[in-house]
């Protein structure tokens, strides 16, 4: 089930939470083409929203999301105003049914909780909502409290994820995010005591100075919290492309085959506690409803990681986010001043992305199966068999005639199989994480 091959573990590849990946988006697509597929999307059609909030009160070394410090409260009010611009810019465009809201950052905590409250009041306003909303947030434990908490809870969110990463102090000092155990240990209580039942917690592995010990402490102490869901990423260390990152040594972090060896241990663990694996790199409780969309083959893949949100299309909100549609991918501007002027002269902020050709949607949907339920039919793209060569070789993948499915030992080495059906690839990129 393990098997290290440094060859395979080293290669740069992307996570494919979209295709074309991000690599491909370009300036040729912006606000025009984002309101003609707004328009498009038929009532009814279930919608997922995706909330941005690009600012935490501390900035952590590995973090690669588009996110600044606070400083000044006006930046917020600021940034609120323009974000409550663009929701009324996006609804009066679009005519299809939300049943999904996801907050992510950055800390979306960073919102005084009346302010979080508030915004969730104005996407319910706004926009035609299911009558059963699964609202979800990425949180930071260190800013959150019981008073934020039950915020959460009237705002009506339902499922909150929390940062955790490595409980080791060492491995928090030395990448800037100070948490103690009993921090977050708190923090769910809190959340559970305000009425929010799920609670998943993100955990990392190749991080500076962490063992395989760290980790396994890490995991114990993960446990004991009874998590619905645990995402075990691992480390991407690109300080090339994210500055903050280069106050992380290269020296300090774990060599290939330790990274190798953190992410086996990390799945015997969960695996060996009751956790469905999903996907590579995500675990749930066989009751949760990301294991039962595993189970029943209505598992995603989106710029969320794997998913059982049902939504056809999902539409960015704030600074940075991408949107997904159906013939469509774009994503707003970046610089928060920017994206401000923009949603200020004309409600949408997309300045990048590209137009998904019917090549790029069936290959997209077979990358999206096959990272998602390991099998898939590889006769509408027959040149990827080829490219599965190696994989092949190793006893990785096995084609039966044009169908590929990836073996037991190729789960960690499942997003180079991916990779083998991306026709915009180059073998030798660099700019991506590495594949385990």
């Amino acid at each position: 089930m393990h098997r290290y091959l440094p060859d395979f573990a080293r290669r740069s590849v992307p996570r494919y939470t979209s295709y074309p990946t991000a690599a491909e988006f370009h300036t040729g697509v912006g606000p025009a083409e984002q309101a003609e597929a707004l328009a498009a999307i038929a009532p009814e059609t279930p919608v997922s929203l995706y909330v941005h909030i690009p600012y935490c009160h501390e900035i952590c070394w590995y973090c690669g999301c588009n996110t600044g410090a606070i400083g000044r409260a006006s930046r917020l009010d600021a940034y609120l105003a323009a974000l409550e611009q663009e929701i009324g810019a996006v609804a009066a465009r679009m005519r299809g049914r939300v049943v999904a809201i996801h907050f992510g950052g950055g800390s979306p905590n960073a919102l005084p909780p009346e302010d979080f409250v508030r915004l969730t009041e104005l996407l319910r306003r706004s926009f035609a909502c299911a009558e059963r909303l699964e609202i979800a947030a990425e949180l930071d434990p260190r800013t959150l409290d019981s008073i934020y908490a039950e915020a959460l809870a009237r705002a009506g969110v339902t499922r909150v994820s929390l940062g955790a990463q490595c409980f080791a102090p060492h491995v928090q000092r030395a990448i800037n995010r100070i948490q103690p155990y009993e921090m977050v240990r708190q923090a769910v209580l809190d959340l559970r005591a305000a009425g929010i039942a799920a609670v998943n917690l993100d955990l990392m592995y190749g991080l500076p100075h962490q063992t395989s010990e760290d980790l396994a402490e890490t995991l114990v102490a993960a446990l004991d919290l009874a998590p619905d869901r645990i995402a075990m990423f691992g480390y991407a260390h690109m300080p090339r492309l994210l500055p903050r990152q280069r106050m992380i040594p290269d020296e300090t972090l774990p060599d290939a085959a330790q990274r190798f060896a953190q992410s086996a241990l990390a799945y015997d663990m969960l695996v060996g506690a009751g956790y469905a694996a999903i996907g590579f790199d995500h675990f749930a409780r066989p009751q949760d409803s990301l294991a039962r969309a595993a189970a029943t083959g209505a598992l995603r893949r989106n710029f969320q990681g794997f998913t059982d949100e049902p939504g056809e299309a999902i539409i960015g909100l704030g600074a940075s986010s991408i949107s997904q549609y159906d013939g469509l991918l774009v994503q707003n501007e970046k610089h928060v001043g920017r994206y401000r002027m923009r949603v200020a002269n004309g409600g949408l902020a997309a300045v990048r992305g590209v137009a998904r050709s019917a090549d790029d949607r069936l290959r997209s949907g077979l990358i999206e199966r096959l990272l998602c339920d390991g099998i898939v039919d590889a006769a509408p793209a027959p040149d990827a068999l080829p490219a599965l060569a190696d994989l092949v070789d190793e006893g990785l993948v096995r084609i039966d005639g044009t169908r590929v499915t990836v073996l037991p030992d190729g789960r960690p080495y499942a997003r180079l199989a991916a990779a083998a059906f991306d026709r915009y690839r180059q073998p030798d990129a660099q700019r991506f994480s590495k594949a385990v």
